[in-house]
């Protein structure tokens, strides 16, 4: 915890900047390192039954650490994709509860 959902950016690019990113959200979050993952999913965007090009949807799961804490982590995500031509990105937060979270059968 944190996840981040990656929908329409290329695998390559997620391998990239993991490591940077991650340093860097692991200090606006105060959080360990280890404690984040990152999903890639290969996604096809469909409109009036063709497959399309769509800019990036980023899901960021995690408990609420705040407005500006949310402000930067998505500033800082939308940076790193930024050089690889992604121009136009969407970050959305889910924020989870702790007592809804469980790690090894016990929530948090």
């Amino acid at each position: 915890m944190p996840q981040l959902i990656f929908k329409g950016v290329k695998a390559s690019t997620i391998k990239e900047v993991s490591t940077k990113l991650v340093n860097e959200l692991s200090l606006i979050t105060d959080t360990p390192r280890d404690y984040f993952t990152l999903e890639c999913i290969d996604t096809q965007f469909i409109f009036d039954g063709d497959e399309i090009e769509l800019y990036p949807l980023i899901e960021v799961k995690w408990f609420d650490r705040g407005q500006s804490c949310k402000d930067r982590v998505a500033v800082a995500i939308d940076r790193y994709l930024k050089p690889f031509g992604y121009n136009t990105t969407e970050i959305f937060f889910t924020t989870l509860e702790k007592e809804d979270y469980y790690e090894n059968g016990i929530h948090y």
